[in-house]
């Protein structure tokens, strides 16, 4: 059988909804706080799901055995994971497939499929690749989401968001240890009932309940340096592909500073509109999606205003303030990989008292160091007291060497908040 796969690019074994049943799906962990949400909403909807926590050096070296060096990070990380994975011998080869999200942009990310395929052909033929995609990718390969669903997942993101937003401002001032992680299970085990007894729309409400989860934690009122922490979208949020930042950082006594998953939604919806405008390209979609835009920043916003009301916590960014902040470094035409969502994402921060920014980015990711790290001194003519240090992630970069990078910009952030 396992011939009738060997070329992953035109015979190759799909994925179809009968599989529902029969199949556990992986995923990798790319999304820590948010995973731990939509896994337990895929699997209310009948979805045999599993997230993937296999971090040990192994799952670099099995990236590295089938993905060359030289492409995106991230994609060897996430091949290395499921490669690592379904060779401890826990998973039915023939009842298994791997699932990865795909934006449809102009970016390595979206050659995933033909390279998670190579990488699967010899040792594990017959297990599908399921692609989440909302670009028209991979149509014989997709998995397909209901509205129902759709919705149950757009507002995950905002629970996971809220409770991110909350812990990272509440983590690092605990009087008690452990206390905000108690929290944080506690704010999940919350959201997860409302979705299993289907009052999982009532986001203000809901939103509203995080926050106190979090503000009844006792905090201290000691002073520590705010580091925002921007860039490619799987470096910015995973542990694996960062090295644990966010814990590095809580480690070094700073408040992580992490915006929004829901802003790259918004990010990836207002690109399509901007086509329109900007290129006259797309009509039909351009207005569909424009509707998408308009009910998800309403939302948006909603939750902001929760934060503002409930006064414990600072409150998110608000998007059309990030498009504002881009527009002062880069034009919102510049949509490979984040594109103009990063000097956003680093002038909102900087207008929100973080001054210290990690750029996180995969080596050699063209786009992202282009608007990333190269956007740093128009950044800087702006806000000159913005304090960035842009952070490579590939599998020859050392953890010490990162950290060491990173600890240079905090000797910097320390001076600048005794002054």
């Amino acid at each position: 059988m396992a011939e009738n796969f060997t070329d992953y690019t035109t015979k190759y074994p799909k994925w179809d909804k009968s599989m529902k049943a029969t199949h556990k799906i992986l995923v990798p962990d790319m999304l820590p706080w948010h995973f731990s949400i939509i896994e337990e909403v895929l699997k209310l909807d009948g979805f045999d799901i599993e997230i993937l926590h296999n971090e040990t050096r192994s799952v670099i070296d099995e990236g590295l055995k089938h993905v060359h060096n030289d492409t995106c990070y991230p994609c060897l990380c996430v091949v290395g994971q499921y490669i690592d994975a379904l060779k401890s011998g826990k998973y039915d080869p023939e009842h298994t497939a791997v699932l990865i999200t795909q934006t449809g942009g102009g970016c390595r990310a979206s050659n995933y499929m033909p390279l998670i395929r190579k990488a699967l052909k010899t040792e594990f033929p017959h297990i599908p690749v399921v692609s989440v995609n909302f670009s028209g990718l991979e149509k014989d390969s997709s998995l397909n989401i209901s509205l129902k669903l759709f919705l149950k997942l757009a507002y995950s993101i905002f629970y996971g968001d809220s409770i991110m937003w909350c812990y990272n401002q509440t983590k690092p001032y605990e009087a008690e240890a452990g206390a905000a992680d108690a929290a944080r299970e506690k704010a999940i085990e919350l959201v997860v009932n409302k979705f299993k007894k289907s009052g999982y729309s009532k986001y203000k409400k809901i939103t509203a309940e995080i926050i106190k989860i979090f503000a009844a934690v006792e905090r201290n009122k000691e002073r520590k340096v705010k580091v925002g922490i921007v860039g490619e979208i799987y470096v910015k949020y995973s542990g694996l592909g960062n090295n644990k930042l966010e814990k590095f950082l809580l480690s070094e006594s700073c408040e992580p500073v992490v915006p929004a998953l829901i802003d790259f939604v918004l990010y990836c919806i207002i690109n399509v509109v901007n086509d329109r405008r900007l290129y006259g390209r797309g009509k039909t979609a351009a207005f569909v999606y424009n509707l998408a835009y308009k009910l998800v920043h309403g939302m948006q916003k909603k939750v902001i205003k929760v934060f503002e009301e409930e006064g414990s916590f600072a409150p998110p960014h608000d998007f059309e303030h990030l498009r504002t902040c881009a527009d002062k470094v880069i034009n919102q035409g510049v949509k490979m990989g984040e594109g103009w969502l990063i000097p956003a994402e680093m002038a909102a921060l900087a207008e929100t008292g973080v001054q210290n920014i990690v750029c996180a980015q995969p080596f050699g990711c063209l786009p992202n160091h282009i608007a990333g790290k190269g956007s740093v001194r128009a950044l800087k003519d702006i806000y000159p007291d913005e304090n960035i240090v842009a952070v490579d992630y590939d599998p020859s970069a050392t953890k010490v060497n990162q950290e060491n990078r990173i600890k240079l910009m905090l000797a910097t952030a320390r001076e600048n908040l005794n002054k």
